[in-house]
């Protein structure tokens, strides 16, 4: 007699066939598209769109040749009359990529396919071949920008990864082991993750899409055939597939390509704090419930975050309306916002809910700029550590107020209504304080000056 657990298997299948047919495309009259085999389930006329957008990559890179250290010495050459050191040695290697602009021909792929690259060559799905320039590339998120020229070019649509959910259905199509073009299926495992590049940029997609050597750089798609992320690296002991492969999220991938498009780099932000993870116990302490996001730990003196007026111990849960997952996901923000942009932090105090707008700076950035004071034009930074105290004026923007009021770049604001000044945070404070007139005592040139401003 059978039983249910002898059908299993079967059930198994038939609900696997129904989530697949329900995630297929539709027509015009709202049913699935149909399959090539009747009215079975079938991913072809998706994979039919999308397969085009996904290249081959063949990189040609040079191998530095394995020698002796005694052999780079003069003397022990010519005692032992050795020939000429070997030369470095060319070395093939495979990849993917994904073409996301047509008319511009641009190309998403790994860091690491293309790392040392002395030639690219991009093999379409119709087989032809074009050579690659390298616009850019960031090993701190593993993305990397290539350039073609040719007609007809087919670009993937991409896809918003903030919206993906454990379980949705995805696609990982590349070229793995360098072998031609291949599709494979999985789920979404997991989102998040991180661990996996200690010094790098990380908020991985994790699924279970086969994924193997040669499949860096490739595509993982939705089954309405957007994209997603770019595969980017595999969990195996033995460096084959194990049902754990990770992808670089789209919208991290697009923040990337847009500064590699402009700069041929990416320009990094910071705002000058320390951030930690809002744990259960560290949110009970400080009675904040089931809050999620990441705790201020430390501000640098002098920074723009000084200077917007955050406070250690302030909880970031939102960056400009986006919830904050944790650290690591302020930090991806923050990092990869383009410098001179504002983000709005919101953040949670003992007083309630703020909304603090800072200025991204570069990672080499010191200036401060504190909008809405009579200091709004000034860049700004301590001058501690340069054999005199208060803060140095860098630079001042033309009419703007602190250009109205009087400063000028290279002056040093020691001191406001006679008390002395360290920071441009101390300025922010002082023009908070609600009083309408501010003494300035400045150095100029050598000589000390009052300056009234309002």
């Amino acid at each position: 007699m059978q039983t249910i657990r002898d059908f299993r298997p079967a059930l198994i299948a038939l609900l696997a066939a129904l989530a697949l047919w329900a995630g297929l495309p539709s027509t015009a009259n709202g049913q699935p598209v149909p399959g090539i085999a009747g009215d079975l389930p079938t991913l072809a006329p998706v994979l039919e769109e999308v397969t085009p957008a996904v290249v081959n990559i063949s990189v040609v890179s040079e191998t530095p040749a394995a020698t002796n250290p005694l052999y780079n010495d003069p003397f022990f050459r010519r005692f032992f009359d050795l020939p000429p050191a070997p030369q470095a040695r060319p070395r093939l290697s495979a990849g993917s990529g994904v073409i996301v602009d047509a008319a511009l021909g641009h190309i998403l792929t790994n860091h690491h396919v293309v790392a040392n690259a002395r030639e690219i060559v991009v093999t379409l799905k119709d087989g032809r071949r074009l050579e690659a320039e390298l616009v850019g590339s960031d090993q701190a998120t593993d993305i990397a920008l290539l350039s073609v020229e040719a007609e007809n070019l087919v670009a993937l649509e991409v896809g918003d990864s903030d919206t993906l959910q454990v379980g949705d259905y995805v696609l990982a199509i590349g070229n793995p082991f360098g072998r031609g073009q291949t599709v494979t299926s999985g789920i979404v495992s997991a989102l998040g993750r991180t661990g996996i590049n200690s010094e790098g940029y990380e908020d991985f997609i994790q699924t279970d899409a086969s994924i193997n050597p040669g499949n860096s750089g490739g595509a993982l798609v939705t089954l309405d055939g957007r994209l997603v992320g770019v595969n980017t690296a595999i969990l195996s002991p033995a460096g084959g597939n194990v049902g754990i492969g990770f992808a670089v999220p789209s919208n991290m991938a697009v923040a990337v390509m847009n500064q590699l498009a402009e700069h041929g780099e990416v320009r990094r932000g910071r705002i000058g704090i320390g951030i930690q993870d809002l744990t259960p116990d560290l949110a009970e302490a400080l009675e904040l419930g089931d809050l999620r996001g990441a705790v201020i730990a430390n501000i640098e003196p002098g920074s723009l975050a000084e200077g917007a007026g955050l406070r250690v111990g302030d909880v970031v849960v939102a960056v400009n309306g986006r919830d904050v997952l944790g650290a690591t996901d302020l930090r991806n923000r923050i990092g990869l916002t383009p410098v001179g942009e504002e983000v709005t932090l919101s953040i949670v105090r003992a007083d309630g809910t703020h909304e603090i707008t800072v200025t991204i700076a570069s990672e080499t950035s010191a200036g401060v700029f504190l909008e809405g004071t009579p200091f709004d034009g000034a860049t700004l930074r301590p001058a501690a550590g340069e054999g005199v105290g208060g803060v140095i004026v860098e630079s001042i923007v033309p009419g703007s107020p602190a250009a109205r009021a009087g400063l000028q770049p290279e002056d040093v604001i020691v001191s406001v209504n006679r008390m002395p000044v360290a920071s441009p945070g101390d300025l922010r404070r002082w023009a908070e304080a609600g009083r309408g007139t501010l003494a300035l005592e400045i150095v100029r040139g050598g000589s000390a000056l009052l300056l009234v401003v309002r």
